[in-house]
C-alpha cells in the first residue's frame, strides 16, 4: 500500500495481488505528470474521459469524480483497480473495459499509458480513433524508456499531429491533436501466421495472435521447446493451458487427443480471445475447451486437473519478477489432483525446479538445452 498524491486529493493504492516483499507501487511518474498536466492546463473532464492502459487504476482514481472509463487488458490491472476505487472512491461511477469491448462512441479527452507492446498501442489507437474528434484532448504518457520514434509515429499515423514534452522524474508525456480528415485505414490485428514442422501435434498449423500477446509474430522459442517434448498423447484429461498466451500449447493437448477437455487461462484479455481463436481454427469437432480470464488457478476447483501445462512470464510490466510464477505453480497444485501432472518450461537460469521442488516433493528434468529446460512435477 502507498499514498498516491494527486491535484484532486491523495489516493491509497495497491496492486493486485498485493506482493509486499517486491513493494512495487502502484503509479510512476507518468501516471504523475500525466494528472498534473491536466491539472495545470485546466483540461475539461466534464465530458467523456477514457483512460487506456491505466496498468494498476492511478488514473481513474485519480480523476475518479470525472466519471471516467478505463480500457485495460490486464485482469490483474481490473482487480487493483476495483480495490483501489473501494478504498478511495467507493460512490464513484467509473466504467471499467477490456481491450475486447467496444470502446465508448464519442472521447472528449484521451489518456494513453504507453504499453509495452506497440503492437497492442497500434490496435487500441485504431479501436479509439473514430471516436476522437477534432477537440478531443489526446495525452500520452510513459517513462523515458518506453516513448520512443516509434511510439509518436503510431500516434501521428493514427490521430493527428504529435509532439512530446520534457522530460520529468524520467518521465514524458506525448501531446497529440486529433485530424478528423486523417484515414489511417483498418487495423492490421490480429495477425496469423503458420508453426514450423518438427513440433509434434501443431506443426504446420496456423496460429491466431491479437495484439498484445508475446511473440505475436512468431512462435517464441520456450515455447517451440516445450511443444517439441510434449508426450505424444494427452488424456483423457481435464488439462490446463496455464498462461495461455495464443493457446498453442493446450491446442497442441486438444489435436493430440480430442477426449481431452482443455481449459485456457491468461490474465490478458487479448490473449484468451487468440487462445479461442487458435483452438477453433485447429481443434476436431466436438473437442471440449473453456477460455477463462482470470489469475493463475484461483477460478479453478481444487483437485479437479489431471495436467497442467506453462510457460510463465518473469516480467511484470518492465520489473523482472517470480510473482507469477509462484502464483502460478501454487495455484496449479492447488488445482491438481493426486498423481496429476505439472509441466512447465523456463530459462535454466530462474531456476524453477528448486521452487517445485518445495511445492511438489520432487520434480524431473524432460529435457534442457543451452537456453531452456523443461520440468514435469506430480502431486503425491
Amino acid at each position: 500500500m502507498g499514498r498516491f498524491s494527486t491535484p484532486w486529493g491523495a489516493q491509497e493504492m495497491s496492486r493486485f495481488p498485493a506482493e509486499p516483499r517486491e513493494q512495487l507501487q502502484a503509479w510512476d511518474a507518468a501516471d504523475a505528470y500525466l494528472l498534473s498536466h491536466l491539472a495545470e492546463q485546466g483540461t475539461d473532464l466534464s465530458g467523456e474521459v477514457v483512460a487506456v492502459g491505466d496498468r494498476w487504476g492511478a488514473l481513474v482514481t485519480g480523476l475518479a469524480e470525472f466519471g471516467p472509463t478505463q480500457i485495460s487488458d490486464s485482469h490483474l490491472g481490473r482487480q487493483a483497480t476495483l480495490a483501489n476505487l473501494r478504498r478511495n472512491a467507493p460512490d464513484a461511477r467509473v466504467r471499467l473495459l477490456s481491450t475486447r469491448d467496444d470502446p465508448p462512441p464519442r472521447v472528449d479527452v484521451l489518456l494513453v499509458r504507453v504499453p509495452k507492446s506497440l503492437a497492442l498501442l497500434e490496435d487500441q489507437l485504431h479501436r479509439l480513433a473514430p471516436a476522437v474528434h477534432a477537440g478531443t484532448v489526446v495525452v500520452g504518457a510513459g517513462m523515458v524508456s518506453e516513448v520512443h520514434t516509434s511510439t509518436l509515429r503510431l500516434f501521428e499515423r493514427i490521430l493527428g499531429p504529435t509532439r512530446t514534452s520534457l522530460a520529468v522524474r524520467k518521465a514524458r508525456l506525448i501531446l497529440c491533436t486529433p485530424d478528423p480528415d486523417l484515414a489511417p485505414g483498418p487495423s492490421p490485428w490480429p495477425l496469423r501466421y503458420a508453426l514450423p514442422d518438427g513440433i509434434g501435434a501443431m506443426s504446420g498449423r496456423t496460429v491466431t495472435n491479437h495484439a498484445g500477446v508475446f511473440c505475436a509474430d512468431r512462435l517464441d522459442i520456450g515455447t517451440r521447446f516445450l511443444l517439441e517434448h510434449l508426450p505424444e498423447r494427452v488424456g483423457p484429461d481435464r488439462v490446463v493451458d496455464l498462461g495461455c498466451g495464443n493457446g498453442v500449447v493446450g491446442t497442441a493437448a486438444a489435436v493430440a487427443n480430442p477426449a481431452s477437455d482443455v481449459l485456457f487461462v491468461d490474465e490478458s484479455h487479448q490473449a484468451v480471445a487468440s487462445a479461442e481463436a487458435t483452438f477453433r481454427d485447429n481443434a476436431a469437432p466436438g473437442t471440449e475447451a473453456e477460455f477463462l480470464v482470470g489469475d493463475a488457478l484461483s477460478a479453478v476447483p481444487p483437485g479437479s486437473a489431471d495436467l497442467v501445462l506453462n510457460n510463465p512470464p518473469f516480467h511484470a510490466h518492465r520489473a523482472t519478477s517470480d510473482s507469477a510464477a509462484r502464483r502460478m505453480f501454487g495455484g496449479a497444485r492447488e488445482a491438481l489432483r493426486p498423481g496429476g501432472e505439472l509441466w512447465v518450461v523456463g530459462n535454466r537460469h530462474l531456476g524453477y525446479h528448486v521452487r517445485l521442488r518445495r511445492l511438489f516433493g520432487a520434480c524431473d528434468v524432460v529435457a534442457a538445452n543451452p537456453k531452456f529446460v523443461v520440468l514435469r512435477a506430480v502431486k503425491r
